[in-house]
């Protein structure tokens, strides 16, 4: 099958259109400093915002493998402290000869990855390429304390989505503080998650904690950035019962805003030193952890206030 390549390139072009095509609002957008980082910048009572959200994970450990997942979301604050959305998720999924661990696959690597189904795994197909919409998701983010008015900002996420290839639930701590007149932002989200991952008719149940730590600096108005990190553990079971693999990402991010639109744009590196335990001991090789992840992971967010 073809492969479609496209990279960050074309990520900050589609974010740009998006931001040109919308450009209409007169109202202060919320803004997102961070790529995968979730602040307490939340809509204001009555106030909704349009967001979408385009993330490509490029790379693995041999082959070619691209994910693009799609998020397009509506926010809404029901009071000042409270915020609910809603999203669309749409994915496309095109990998060609990217075993995650050659050494289990034989002289010719097969093809794998998340959003492969096994059966093209098993049957030895050599190409796999997919798109199609993936489900929804609900978020609600409640503030318990503003940044801005205390020297902590604390919050509480949750998000449920039912989905073509997974249902989950997710849950964050969010903090944040703010320095220098509010130019600097350090945030961190607290990050668990239960998985039930779609396979040829089975049901496979996983889950995951993530440590999201970041900074982001106006340096002058309009204009921030930054670097944020993600500390990966993921388990085999729902309630984090063993251990299945170990990851660190790190990379920069940028964030421009304009009274009524404003995007951001994130790269997150994946380090050598992944490893792998128990169930998961396949999925490691080149010194880094494959399965769902790869060696890089783009993202570019545009979001407009539409009142």
């Amino acid at each position: 099958m073809k492969t479609t390549k496209l990279g960050a390139k074309s990520l900050l072009f589609f974010a740009l259109v998006l931001a040109t095509l919308f450009h209409f609002s007169m109202a202060q957008a919320g803004e997102g400093n961070f790529g995968w980082i979730y602040t307490l910048d939340l809509q204001p009572k009555g106030k909704a915002e349009f967001e979408q959200r385009l993330q490509l994970n490029q790379g693995q450990a041999t082959g070619t493998y691209q994910s693009w997942y799609s998020r397009t979301e509506i926010e809404y604050g029901v009071t000042d402290d409270f915020q609910l959305a809603g999203y669309l998720n749409a994915y496309k999924v095109t990998a060609k000869n990217n075993y995650l661990n050659p050494d289990l696959c034989g002289a010719t690597p097969c093809t794998a990855g998340a959003g492969v189904p096994q059966w093209v795994t098993s049957s030895g197909a050599s190409s796999y390429s997919q798109t199609g919409l993936d489900g929804g998701s609900l978020e609600a983010i409640y503030r318990i304390a503003d940044p801005i008015t205390s020297p902590i900002g604390v919050g509480v996420y949750f998000e449920p989505t039912v989905g073509r290839n997974a249902n989950a639930l997710e849950y964050r701590l969010l903090l944040q503080s703010n320095f220098i007149d509010d130019r600097l932002i350090l945030a961190a989200n607290i990050v668990a998650e239960q998985e039930q991952l779609k396979s040829n008719g089975f049901l496979l149940q996983e889950s995951q904690v993530d440590l999201l730590v970041g900074a982001s600096y106006r340096f002058i108005p309009k204009l921030s950035a930054g670097l944020e990190a993600r500390f990966h553990n993921d388990f085999y079971g729902y309630m984090w019962q063993s251990p299945t693999q170990n990851a660190i990402f790190v990379g920069p991010n940028v964030h421009y805003a304009e009274k009524d639109w404003w995007v951001t744009v994130a790269w997150r590196y994946q380090l050598p030193g992944g490893t792998c335990h128990n169930t998961g001991a396949g999925d490691c090789w080149g010194n880094r952890v494959w399965d769902g992840h790869t060696k890089n992971e783009f993202i570019v967010k545009v979001g407009f206030p539409l009142n």
